[in-house]
């Protein structure tokens, strides 16, 4: 955001002050991630800077604990149950979330607007809530501690996101589109995927990303709904600080914020193409 040239002085002096309290809250948001990255290279099994890395000695740095990730067992383990258990619950919030918001931006359904605060309220409600209530009704139909029962916890936790994306993406929809397909002839599945599906497509995916994020890094309904056998990374990383204080945890983490800032990348440039296919931007 640029200064119009008859600024005055006022507005010339707020808008560098803004700016300003802008780079503090990221530099407040962004320092523990830059803190992360450094100490996942540490020689030693510390979880602080040592004398020789403040130094930059190059002893004091090694690869050491992204060896022991990719090498141990338990590690592994959870790195494969995690992408068994995201993928597959991403897959059911995108059906489950795309059907409920094309269906909820219709201004004939009653009571939408009641019916979208219960559907995203899974990402309002605290997670402890939201674990207890799935651990007791899993163990009354026998769903506790399998995988199917992860998956569909969270799917739920997924769902709010597609539902908000694509909802968005529905906003700048013409329904005339629709109209005039099913005036040629087109049923509904295929007036779905040839004429609506093409175009909240950005908005499908970005709501698929941020359900897999949602699920690849979400450990407190694990731990109430799942099992030994469910140990997911982010459950092996609370392991890791709570019972072997393990600083292969650090290189974990740092290889997640690359993931979420490749898939984060990803969803920003769905957003742009998607604003340019329904004209809000010029191309």
């Amino acid at each position: 955001m640029t200064l119009p040239p008859y600024a005055t002085l006022g507005q010339k002096i707020w808008h560098y002050t803004f700016l300003v309290i802008c780079g503090l809250i990221f530099f407040f948001l962004i320092a523990p991630i830059l803190t992360i990255i450094p100490l996942s290279f540490n020689a030693e099994n510390f979880f602080t800077f040592t004398p020789g890395m403040l130094a930059f000695d190059a002893e004091a740095y090694s690869l050491k604990h992204y060896r022991d990730f990719f090498t141990n067992p338990d590690w592994q383990q959870a790195v494969s149950n995690s992408v068994t258990i995201a993928p597959v619950a991403t897959l059911l919030s995108v059906a489950l979330g795309t059907l409920a918001a094309i269906g909820l931006s219709q201004s004939h359904v009653p009571f939408r607007r009641a019916i979208m605060a219960i559907m995203i309220s899974p990402m309002i409600v605290p997670l402890i809530i939201s674990a207890a209530g799935m651990y007791f009704f899993y163990s009354r139909i026998g769903l506790q501690g399998t995988y199917l029962g992860v998956v569909l916890a969270h799917a739920a936790l997924g769902i709010p996101f597609v539902i908000i994306t694509v909802t968005a993406t529905l906003v700048g929809f013409d329904e005339s589109l629709t109209r005039a397909s099913a005036n040629l002839g087109a049923g509904p599945v295929r007036t779905f995927f040839k004429v609506q599906m093409p175009l909240i497509l950005p908005g499908v995916i970005s709501g698929g990303l941020f359900a897999f994020i949602t699920s690849f890094d979400e450990v407190v309904v694990v731990l109430f709904v799942g099992s030994a056998e469910q140990k997911t990374l982010p459950w092996q990383m609370f392991i890791g600080l709570r019972e072997q204080i393990s600083p292969t945890i650090l290189a974990v983490a740092t290889i997640l914020v690359v993931i979420s800032i490749g898939l984060l990348t990803t969803v920003e440039l769905l957003r742009r193409r998607s604003e340019r296919m329904r004209g809000m931007t010029p191309g």
